[in-house]
């Protein structure tokens, strides 16, 4: 079995990442940076690991209730240790979960205006929110961060064209979302929008992790459902 690949290799003793030795890469570089290296191929200019960093904080926590933090804490209650709840907490992200992001930046590089999207679609991911329903306070400050940084910020005008066209055509806001932001974030970092779902995952992974501890170290007893939660 062989692999090619040109991501890393280990060379007289040195492992490379994309030509980098790791070791520098540790010295001198950041999470965010070495993430760009990776996933774009080359290390990033100093306002796009900033915008990266606020998009990947802005997906490590958001709440008990989701799926991705309350399954790894039902996975660890039943007695699994740390990587196999995390795990659990993983699978939980789907297309219905997580993969909103992917999916609208896939659709905001296509090229084609507010309008055609909408017109395309009949449901456009990034859009709405079931608390707020005016403006996603965790996309404004990534669409501000944004244009602090110098980015043409193209992909969030189009995303707002975006919510602007659904609520002439619905009646009603569906306000760019964390998912919209996200989205449009990637593409501003030219980045592969196949990575929607990493984007989302890596990051809550380590506030899956704390959740997990905490519920292990509370010692807590499996999660049942009661009679009452289920539907006749």
């Amino acid at each position: 079995m062989k692999f090619k690949t040109s991501i890393s290799k280990t060379e007289d003793g040195k492992h490379l990442v994309r030509g980098h030795d790791i070791l520098d890469l540790m010295r001198k570089h950041s999470f965010a940076e070495v993430l760009f290296l990776l996933w774009r191929g080359d290390l990033p200019q100093e306002n796009e690991a900033k915008l990266l960093e606020a998009v990947l904080i802005a997906a490590t926590e958001n709440g008990v209730e989701s799926p991705s933090v309350f399954v790894p804490r039902v996975s660890a209650s039943t007695g699994n240790p740390m990587h196999v709840a995390l795990a659990a907490g993983a699978l939980s992200i789907g297309e219905n979960h997580g993969g909103a992001a992917e999916q609208c930046a896939r659709l905001l590089q296509l090229g084609k205006s507010a309008k055609e999207i909408v017109e395309e679609n009949k449901i456009i991911p990034g859009f709405g929110h079931k608390v707020y329903k005016d403006e996603d306070p965790r996309a404004a400050v990534i669409c501000q961060k944004a244009k602090e940084l110098g980015f043409s910020c193209k992909y969030f005008d189009l995303a707002y064209e975006v919510e602007t066209e659904l609520a002439q055509r619905k009646g009603k806001k569906l306000p760019l979302n964390i998912d919209g932001a996200m989205a449009a974030a990637m593409l501003e970092l030219k980045l592969d929008w196949r990575f929607g779902k990493a984007m989302f995952l890596i990051p809550r992974l380590a506030g899956a992790a704390a959740h997990v501890l905490e519920e292990m170290e509370q010692g807590n007893s499996y999660y049942r459902l009661e009679e009452g939660d289920i539907a006749k």
